[in-house]
């Protein structure tokens, strides 16, 4: 007999969603074919431009459900992860032209409008990260700059499921993205975000079971494999040269077991099955989406290794 998963009745909240070519985007959709209501968080400064696009049907083509409807964005709220309330904003940021006739925008007032407008919250999606100075080796990052990667990539979930947390029903489910820099060298992902993944890894655990005890809610993270997204697109990325992304892209499907291409979807679907009751024992874990590049110790098409590899 077919399992189906019904989540009709039950509200998502995906933090990190500005256009329809990332994670977050295709997490929403899965949640939304499973019938939950997709209510999202979008950094201030991205926030009109995304309004637009969504205004001019520029995302309609990627916001059609398996049943032929479109996907339903019921709120967006405005969300700086990098602020827990108001009192951390400062003047240059009120004052920002960026951030010009917003306010509430700070992960405690979120919350807060969360819950004013639909009461409890069942899923809770930290889609999002920044290292201001990614493209720099670790060996040439500064203090501020690897502060600023944890804080916005890493201790932004903790602070969102202290505020979520509480409003969310039991039984619920907080999911963030990750990246294999958290445990392997990757090179050119640097100023400081390959320790701000491990650090959002380890504090998924420690997370599983304070959130677990204490709100009755699960605590997971996909390790997801490379995707060209926007804002992957933009690390590295030089006139007239490949970007980051796409030498990585490349490299993994030349060495993963499964030497195929990886859809936004493919993370879509595994964070459904987290998100919904199929999942309800499972918290605490890194679920690796990533072809199994993870599980590689050899890069099989290294030079120095020919003739030993036989397919």
């Amino acid at each position: 007999m077919a399992t189906t998963i019904d989540l009709k009745g039950k509200v998502a909240f995906i933090a990190g969603v500005a256009d329809s070519t990332g994670y977050g985007w295709a997490i929403s959709k899965a949640l939304a074919n499973a019938g939950a209501t997709i209510i999202i968080g979008t950094w201030p400064p991205v926030l009109k431009i995304f309004q637009m696009g969504l205004k001019r049907g520029s995302f309609d083509e990627d916001s059609i459900l398996e049943d032929g409807s479109k996907m339903e964005i019921a709120k967006i709220y405005p969300l700086d992860a990098v602020f827990d309330s108001p009192d951390d904003v400062p003047e240059e940021i009120k004052n920002n032209k960026r951030y010009a006739g917003l306010d509430g925008y700070t992960i405690e007032e979120v919350a807060k409008a969360i819950e004013a407008d639909y009461g409890k919250v069942d899923i809770v999606v930290h889609s999002l990260a920044n290292g201001p100075e990614v493209v720099k080796p670790l060996l040439e990052t500064s203090r501020k700059g690897y502060l600023a990667a944890s804080s916005a990539s890493a201790y932004s979930a903790v602070s969102l499921l202290q505020k979520m947390g509480p409003i969310m029903n039991e039984g619920g489910s907080f999911l963030s993205l990750t990246y294999i820099a958290s445990e392997k060298v990757i090179p050119g992902y640097g100023g400081g975000m390959s320790s701000a993944k491990a650090q959002l890894e380890s504090d998924t655990r420690t997370l599983a079971y304070e959130a677990g005890r204490k709100y009755k809610v699960r605590v997971n993270t996909i390790s997801a494999g490379p995707l060209k997204s926007r804002a992957a697109s933009a690390i590295g990325k030089e006139p007239g040269q490949r970007t980051f992304i796409e030498y990585i892209i490349d490299y993994s499907k030349a060495n993963a077991p499964l030497a195929q291409d990886l859809y936004s979807d493919d993370v879509g679907n595994a964070a459904l099955f987290l998100n919904s009751p199929l999942g309800r024992s499972v918290t605490g874990v890194t679920l690796y989406v990533d072809n199994g590049l993870h599980a590689m110790g050899m890069a099989l098409d290294s030079k120095s290794i020919e003739g030993i590899i036989k397919e």
